[in-house]
């Protein structure tokens, strides 16, 4: 199997398969069209979501997901290190996290390697 189907709406399982003209969840029993699950997966409300789609707000605090490499630094944000009071700004090129981060300083981060604790 090569396809590519979204994720459950509802809990967020990616065991999802398709049904006719439906897609449905075996974990949850939910079933909707695939055109809502493209609409989800491209929101246009304009809110910045983390990796996992939860809406980021200022002063959230997150959690970094994955290894980052740090110019000018020997190591770089190892994945689970916590940000706390961030700030969304209309960053450079995806950056759109303004924080500080301990033992690093200010910095931008994507919102695609954050997660919303």
């Amino acid at each position: 199997m090569t396809e590519n189907l979204p994720s459950c709406p509802e809990c967020s399982s990616a065991y999802t398969y398709e049904m006719g003209a439906l897609l449905v969840c075996p974990e949850c029993g939910h079933e909707w069209p695939p055109a809502t699950a493209e609409s989800a997966d491209n929101p246009e409300d304009g809110a910045i979501r983390d990796a996992v789609g939860n809406v980021l707000a200022d002063g959230d605090t997150v959690t970094v997901v994955k290894s980052l490499k740090v110019k000018g630094h020997p190591t770089g944000i190892k994945a689970g290190t916590k940000v706390r009071n961030i700030r969304l700004v209309e960053g450079v090129a995806g950056h759109d996290i303004d924080c500080k981060i301990d033992g690093f300083g200010a910095m931008q981060l994507k919102s695609s390697v954050v997660k919303k604790v």
